[in-house]
């Protein structure tokens, strides 16, 4: 039996924010942001738009394609939760109008977890063939205005259909972990943005790589020059570049595998979307499939991770004719639509983004799902 990713669809906020307008505000080379980490956008989420609804934006064309038999579990990663008890996968399912008999869950571990998710959907259809699972990555990337990280913002969704004979990736069942106990990046409950130590988190993130390919290697995993490509967590996208370069010095000392213009094709829509925690490694990969070459039949490497900490990595086989799989124009579209916004308007949304009590929304997503407000306490989603 084969398992893997058979359809992969994405989304991102209505509006954008250009690097550029932010170095001009702070007085700065935009070079910092456009080569120095390797942004030149944010997306940023209207004031209709949260994790639910570019999640339900993400899913609804791998419904409308495949239906909803055999969609029996739901499994929502994300680490900017909307609510501390109820699972923000119980929203979407009513807004995909998905069958009562499925379960949903939504599981937490930082920028980590859509990857724990997949790996738990491949046990359910190991189990049973016959059943699917769609996991959805989604989250709001936010840090406090004129801190370090403030340049690393961003919104973003991947929703990604896991079953028997996938259309898209071929998933293999071997993979290597590593977990410490660390305090590289955090938010506390009463906080609606993240607390991060810049240099100590790329630090842990490198020995987490090599931890988890050493652990990969130590399982059976395959050789480091059979990946024709590497898809890795994009917190930025020059942290790529800085996976490749070590993990070419560990797995592959001799050979030519430091060569990071193979990154290029990885790279492209986050540089334009910004962090979106979760979402961040699936959109590298989706940026591989529509804006690389055709590469069936060849292993593609990922790893996966999630700041306090923890770390995977495996790999896949693309299936040919995954191309024909792909809904390249409609991301390339949506991407294109964003609202661009100047930073007087940027700053005001950051500020009132954390409202308290009862309220409604303008009508401004460019979605078909949008959070209308919130009354009694309780979130609100409507179809437009």
């Amino acid at each position: 039996m084969t398992i893997g990713i058979h359809d992969i669809s994405a989304a991102t906020g209505s509006l954008v924010f250009a690097l550029a307008d932010l170095a001009e505000h702070e007085g700065i080379d935009v070079g910092k942001y456009h080569r120095g980490i390797g942004q030149t956008e944010m997306s940023l989420t209207a004031e209709d738009e949260d994790i639910v609804t570019m999640a339900a934006r993400a899913a609804a064309p791998i419904i409308e394609r495949h239906g909803t038999e055999g969609l029996r579990t739901v499994i929502f990663a994300t680490e900017s939760g909307i609510d501390q008890s109820k699972a923000a996968s119980v929203f979407l399912h009513r807004l995909l109008g998905l069958p009562r008999a499925v379960r949903v869950v939504e599981v937490k571990e930082a920028c980590y977890s859509a990857t724990a998710a997949i790996q738990f959907a491949l046990g359910i259809v190991a189990r049973r063939a016959d059943e699917r699972v769609l996991v959805i990555a989604s989250d709001v990337a936010r840090y406090e205005l004129n801190s370090s990280g403030e340049a690393t913002q961003g919104a973003g969704a991947v929703a990604m259909l896991i079953s028997e004979n996938p259309a898209v990736l071929e998933i293999e069942p071997v993979s290597g972990v590593w977990t410490d106990d660390v305090w590289d990046f955090w938010r506390p409950n009463d906080r609606s943005t993240a607390l991060v130590d810049g240099r100590y988190s790329v630090q842990v993130y490198l020995e987490s790589l090599e931890g988890a390919w050493n652990d990969y290697r130590a399982h059976g995993g395959a050789e480091f020059s059979s990946f024709a490509r590497v898809c890795y967590h994009q917190p930025f996208t020059r942290m790529a570049v800085k996976g490749q370069q070590r993990l070419a010095r560990i797995a592959d000392p001799d050979g030519e595998s430091t060569d990071i213009d193979r990154l290029a094709d990885t790279v492209e829509y986050n540089s334009r979307i910004g962090n979106s925690y979760t979402a961040s490694i699936y959109l590298a990969f989706l940026s591989l499939l529509d804006n690389g070459p055709d590469l069936s039949a060849e292993r593609i490497g990922f790893f996966s991770y999630g700041s306090g900490a923890v770390g995977e990595f495996f790999g896949g086989v693309l299936v040919p004719g995954y191309k024909s799989q792909l809904r390249t124009e409609e991301l390339q579209n949506m991407l294109a639509a964003r609202r661009p916004i100047g930073y007087d308007e940027y700053r005001h949304r950051h500020i009132a983004y954390d409202r308290v009590g009862d309220f409604e929304t303008a009508d401004e997503t460019h979605g078909d799902v949008r959070f209308a407000g919130v009354e009694q306490h309780k979130r609100l989603y409507e179809a437009r």
